[in-house]
């Protein structure tokens, strides 16, 4: 069996074993790709655009997509390449640097993620200090902030999987290179116990994040039921509704990933889910976004970014 020094290339799962499968998938994928593109495409656009769209939780926002959008483009691609030309190989820096920038890109939107909700909180709760706690100097700290963090978890992570000694062979069983695959063809029981107690490690630090969204929406729901105004409470929830929805898909798709019961675990069953986690956020938000945000449906139609009729309510 080959070791980690002598693999030049992966080989990533096979979509389809027949031509028109293949072409059929091709063409799911650049869909996919091209209408996560456009939708935060013009969310970043309307928001650089629009003075009106310069507060915190816009610029949050265009650093969210942005994100997005480096997420996607870190695995369909390749995917998309994969089945129009009939191959499954990719490189080992190749590999490595899927995993490196797609942990960074799924790790920053998280704790960017975090530091919205901590924006809404701000907002509603404490809304005659928002200018002071989250000035543009603040906002520009958290934000990078986020960046680094997914920086450093992406660095750790690569750093730990690509130095354990690979003997089981060179198939990764996924679309792209995900680290619970790679770990499969681990031969030093050493260095997968100490991925695994990092990767742990990292489960912990997103389960204390989903404690602060999940306290900070608590304390969000209360001030909103105290509000006397059946308008100021349905304005509220409008600006809140698709940060939640947001966090709800991002959390509920990778816990089912990497949480699910190994019994139910099957080829077909991991493909879905990962594509669930890694594909179907970064396509989605723009969406959840633009369909509650009367004020970002505003811009897209004052640049004329957007035909009218397509944002009508």
């Amino acid at each position: 069996m080959p070791n980690s020094s002598s693999i030049s290339e992966f080989l990533l799962l096979a979509l389809a074993d027949t031509r028109q499968l293949q072409l059929l998938h091709f063409w799911l994928f650049l869909g996919i790709y091209l209408a996560a593109l456009l939708g935060n495409g013009l969310i970043s656009t309307a928001v650089t655009c629009d003075q009106r769209l310069h507060t915190p939780m816009d610029f949050f926002l265009l650093n969210l997509t942005l994100l997005d959008l480096g997420c996607i483009s870190t695995t369909l691609p390749k995917a998309m390449a994969n089945a129009l030309w009939d191959t499954r190989a990719i490189s080992y820096s190749g590999c490595a640097a899927q995993v490196f920038f797609f942990l960074f890109f799924m790790s920053a939107e998280y704790s960017l993620l975090t530091v919205m909700s901590y924006d809404r909180y701000v907002a509603i709760c404490k809304p005659l200090h928002y200018g002071t706690l989250l000035d543009s100097r603040a906002c520009v700290t958290m934000a990078a902030a986020a960046w680094g963090t997914g920086v450093f978890c992406s660095l750790i992570h690569t750093t730990s999987t690509f130095s354990i000694p690979l003997c089981q062979g060179n198939t990764v069983d996924q679309f792209f290179c995900e680290i619970a695959q790679i770990l499969k063809l681990s031969c030093s029981q050493s260095g997968y116990l100490r991925e695994t107690e990092i990767l742990y490690f990292s489960f912990c630090l997103i389960f204390v994040c989903f404690v602060f969204i999940v306290l900070s929406y608590v304390q969000i729901f209360k001030a909103v039921l105290r509000l006397p105004s059946e308008h100021g409470r349905q304005k509220v929830f409008s600006t809140c509704l698709p940060h939640l929805a947001v966090v709800s898909l991002f959390v509920c798709t990778a816990m089912l990933a990497y949480l699910k019961p190994h019994s139910i675990s099957s080829p077909s069953l991991d493909l879905v889910v990962s594509f669930l986690y890694s594909v179907v956020p970064p396509g989605v938000n723009p969406l959840i976004y633009s369909m509650r945000n009367q004020e970002l449906r505003d811009a897209l139609r004052k640049y004329r970014i957007i035909p009218s009729y397509v944002l009508k309510h």
